[in-house]
């Protein structure tokens, strides 16, 4: 089965204690939800680093990545409806879904 990267970019941080676990309670009933098809739940990340032929910069580029998970779907509309459903969306994030070429 094909395997997706959903790629979360912006977001924001929770403004309190009580809407950090509001948020945290959203994202584990999503993971319950589609827990078949993760692969791996993901995490937030920190701090990028850019490298490129000329040098190495601190930062994530023009769109940084503020985290990942990964999905098996049967297709891009499967993985698309699974990312739709995705708590990230409802506080100002959006989700590139992406498909991992086996090779």
């Amino acid at each position: 089965m094909p395997k997706f990267v959903f790629a979360y970019h912006g977001g924001k941080k929770p403004e309190s204690e009580a809407e950090g676990q509001q948020m945290m309670a959203a994202w584990q009933s999503w993971m319950e939800t589609h827990k078949d098809a993760m692969v791996d739940p993901g995490n937030p990340v920190g701090m990028s680093k850019t490298v490129t032929g000329s040098g190495v910069v601190d930062n994530g580029g023009s769109n940084p990545l503020s985290g990942y998970t990964l999905v098996n779907a049967p297709d891009m509309e499967t993985a698309i409806d699974i990312a739709k459903g995705c708590p990230f969306v409802d506080h100002d994030g959006s989700i590139e879904v992406v498909e991992a070429i086996e090779m």
